[in-house]
Formats: structure tokens, C-alpha cells, sequence
């Protein structure tokens, strides 16, 4: 008997329900091998950039306004094809929020005004431990070997899981379709249709090409990526010179966005 999208949506959800029932929150976050990684297939072409390690660094000091922020936010989006869709079905794969929203668990009331009131880009952490990843029923949500947390949008069955599963807010879900609401259609990004969740990739797309993420390349010096596993990449010298922040360590998702304050 063929097994149409809601008949599958509908028994997926019910397994998954099961499967978590007896389960307390925190076990999604245990360390462990995830069934749902995948190899990274960033090297099929000769001028791609290889990592073992991929991170992001974000300078917050060079964030003082949102004229940085918003100027490497529209980068990702236009390239990505982001949909701009006001209100509560928003589509955002990079944007800005507080401290105190960001960095909740930092308690330091002392902390230098500036700070306190600056705005500080977020996005998807590509964590070591995503509970995004072991949420998925269908296994649309994976980790590479690399460290990116992938999105397979045809695997998607828009159950929305992983959102529940992702402490960072990062996944957003297509609640109709975002093709009317992106002004000008990158041809080289595929769009998205309506019922699947997406995300930030760290542009592996680009990675693929031999080209660092669009973001980065805006941010005029602010964002640096690179391999965390290569002890001379630049990732690693300046992690070992600067104070950094990450979100949420004490969940253990172990994630790979690093912010210098």
C-alpha cells in the first residue's frame, strides 16, 4: 500500500512519541555516537576546503551597531534564499538577539554597560552533541564528520522535532511556502517549499567550492572560520589569545560557535 506524506508524517510522530516516552530531556543530550552521522562529502571537488574540525569565532567587539550584523545577515540570507516573512513565521538562518538571551547562565551583573546593550549574532552551532540530530525520525537532520549539522530537505517531514530538540532557537520551520517572499531567487541555492524546517550550514555549499561562508566574508574581519582540529588555524591561535563565551556549555551539546567578548 503506498504511504503518502501525512500517513508517514502521522506514523513517524507516533514512533518517535513512543520512543521518547520513557526517555528524561537530558538523556537526548548524553554523549555518545549518533546513529544519524554522516560522512562529510565536502571533498568531491579538487578546490574544496577540508576540515576536520569546522568553528566559528565571533568578534563581539567589532559588533558595537547593528550596521555589521545587519550587513552580514542579509548576506546569508540573500544567498540562501532566505524568505523575508514578518512576524511569528519568521525564517531565519542568522540574526541578533542580547546578552541576556544569548548568555542567560552569565550572571555578572558588573558586567561593562556596552556589553550588556550590544546586539550578538546567532545562528546554529553545529554542536558535537545536537539534539537536534537525535530527535529526527527520519534521519533529514545529520552530523558530517567535519562537525556540520546538516539539513536533507527532502527527508524532511516537517514533524519539527529537532526545533523542539535545538536549545539555541536555530531551526526555523516553512509554514507556507517562502517562494513569493524572497525578493530576488539566488540560482545557484535551491528554495525551500512549504513544511520543512532549515537552517544555517556554515554554507558547506560554498565549502565545497574552495570559498569561505558568505557571512564571513562580510563581516569585514569580525567572524573567523576555520578548523578547530588544525592546531595553526587561525580558530585555534586566536582561542588561545581571547577570552571566549560559548552557549549553553553545561547542556553538553559541546557547540562550535565561539564568542570573543
Amino acid at each position: 500500500m503506498a504511504l503518502n506524506r501525512r500517513s508517514f508524517l502521522k506514523a513517524a510522530g507516533l514512533t518517535t512519541l513512543a520512543g521518547l516516552g520513557g526517555h528524561a530531556a537530558m538523556e537526548l543530550l548524553a554523549p555518545g555516537a549518533l546513529d544519524a552521522a554522516q560522512p562529510a562529502k565536502i571533498g568531491a571537488f579538487p578546490e574544496a576546503l577540508i576540515g576536520k574540525r569546522w568553528a566559528m569565532v565571533i568578534d563581539s567587539t567589532k559588533f558595537t551597531s547593528m550596521r555589521l550584523s545587519q550587513k552580514c545577515i542579509d548576506a546569508c540570507h540573500t544567498a540562501h534564499n532566505v524568505p523575508n516573512i514578518p512576524g511569528k513565521q519568521e525564517v531565519k538562518w542568522l540574526w541578533t538577539d542580547s546578552f541576556q538571551r544569548v548568555f542567560p547562565d552569565q550572571r555578572n551583573e558588573f558586567l561593562p554597560v556596552d556589553i550588556k546593550h550590544q546586539p550578538f549574532l546567532v545562528l546554529c552551532n553545529h554542536c558535537d552533541n545536537p539534539p537536534c540530530v537525535r530527535v529526527c525520525p527520519t534521519g533529514a537532520t545529520f552530523r558530517r564528520e567535519d562537525g556540520i549539522v546538516m539539513m536533507d530537505m527532502h527527508r524532511c517531514i516537517g514533524c519539527r522535532y529537532c526545533m523542539v530538540g535545538c536549545p539555541y532557537g536555530a531551526r526555523s520551520f516553512n509554514f507556507r511556502d517562502p517562494r513569493p517572499f524572497i525578493a530576488n531567487i539566488n540560482h545557484r541555492y535551491t528554495t525551500r517549499m512549504m513544511g520543512v524546517v532549515e537552517k544555517c550550514t556554515f554554507c558547506e555549499d560554498r565549502l565545497a567550492r574552495g570559498l569561505m561562508p558568505v557571512c564571513v566574508e562580510a563581516s569585514e574581519g569580525a567572524l573567523i572560520f576555520g578548523d578547530l582540529g588544525n592546531q595553526d588555524s587561525k580558530v585555534r591561535k586566536i582561542l588561545r589569545e581571547r577570552f571566549s563565551l560559548r552557549r549553553y556549555p553545561s547542556l553538553g551539546t559541546e557547540p562550535h560557535v565561539f564568542y570573543l567578548i
